[in-house]
């Protein structure tokens, strides 16, 4: 087992990354070994919530994107009421990063705030969504548009639990874990690309999940609430992945591959920018392609019912409302020499931004 330390803006958070689930008797002293509790988990998850011990666990209708909404809160909540928790009792989520998300943020405004735990089961709830505070729900089809800022105290990885992922949805968490490669100025990347490309992250996962968390940690501890320049970077292919799963419908495609469509597309924006060196967004873009994701432009996923006329329109309007907006400008995240920047992009090098993004559906459009 490797335990880490983090402090994100004033909350100390301990992750646990061990082979096995945690069971209560591990959570509970680190919580509050007096405290009451209740386990929040969805349709897959629960089995897990049985083994570790949980009597009543809350289980969401579902699973996935689609639970991301009003109704999930209000039944955690709800039964939180019920139960009598108070705000110093404890929420405990165990999933991947919809409960990830949905727990932390039930938890954030129940009584303006209970303690809160999660145990991350799956490889994109590992490299992003359980760590750093990052809490939402999906609202008016714009994805994560309600949230809040809300560390848990203590975050279980237990790796076994990635052995039974089905294959889509350990590709769509390996999308993050090649997101922190990207912008980790500190390891090899043309050796960590090598290793990714033989598939030998599926034999790899402590150490592409302990470095994935080293590297957000870092980055959330000196920016915790994305004021600054540094958490923002996290966001690497996130402003043109989000825009495409609202476009296509939030659930329609697993949100690693957005990302990794989303990356690709910064690459090539950075590359008519002037700011990424071909050789570098070749090697990334070559990367993806050979773990099978989609890096064409426009996304299949906009081209459905015709001309694709429609969902481009609905992918803009997205893009245009993107959370990452300051200013009247769009913010993007380009990678660089190293690393990656943050590029403000104003309204009139949109063009350039809709050409890269909807290639050929940009002839059909008036924009």
């Amino acid at each position: 087992m490797t335990s880490l330390n983090f402090n994100f803006g004033g909350t100390d958070t301990r992750v646990f990354i061990q082979d096995e689930l945690p069971s209560l008797s591990d959570i509970l002293p680190i919580m509050g070994r007096d405290k009451r509790y209740h386990v929040i988990c969805d349709e897959n998850t629960k089995p897990y919530a049985d083994e570790i011990g949980a009597s009543v666990p809350i289980c969401l209708s579902g699973s996935g994107e689609k639970e991301k909404n009003w109704d999930s809160i209000k039944k955690i909540l709800k039964a939180a009421c019920a139960a009598e928790l108070g705000r110093d009792d404890i929420f405990i989520g165990i999933g991947g990063g919809v409960v990830s998300d949905i727990c932390a943020f039930a938890a954030s405004i129940y009584m303006r705030g209970a303690r809160l735990a999660l145990v991350s089961t799956t490889l994109l709830g590992m490299a992003d969504a359980a760590l750093g505070g990052k809490t939402g729900i999906d609202l008016f089809g714009i994805k994560n548009l309600a949230g809040t800022f809300y560390p848990a105290r203590a975050v279980w990885m237990p790796l076994s639990t990635l052995k039974t992922l089905p294959p889509s949805q350990f590709k769509s968490g390996l999308a993050e874990i090649i997101k922190s490669v990207i912008l980790d100025e500190t390891i090899d990347e043309n050796t960590a690309f090598e290793e990714l490309s033989k598939g030998n992250a599926a034999v790899r996962l402590e150490k592409i999940v302990l470095a994935a968390v080293k590297l957000k940690g870092r980055i959330v501890e000196a920016d915790p609430r994305e004021t600054g320049t540094e958490r923002a970077k996290l966001n690497l292919g996130h402003t043109f992945g989000h825009a495409l799963e609202a476009a296509a419908g939030l659930g329609k495609i697993t949100h690693g591959e957005a990302v990794a469509w989303g990356i690709v597309r910064a690459c090539e924006l950075g590359l008519a920018l002037g700011i990424t060196p071909p050789e570098r967004a070749h090697a990334i873009t070559h990367l993806l392609q050979n773990l099978g994701y989609e890096t064409g432009a426009p996304h299949p996923a906009l081209l459905s019912g015709g001309s694709g006329q429609p969902l481009a329109r609905k992918f803009l309007n997205a893009l245009n409302s993107d959370k990452k907006r300051i200013a009247g400008s769009l913010r993007f995240i380009i990678p660089a020499q190293k690393g990656a920047v943050i590029v403000p992009v104003s309204a009139e090098k949109m063009p350039l931004v809709q050409e890269i993004a909807l290639g050929s559906l940009t002839e059909f459009l008036r924009i």
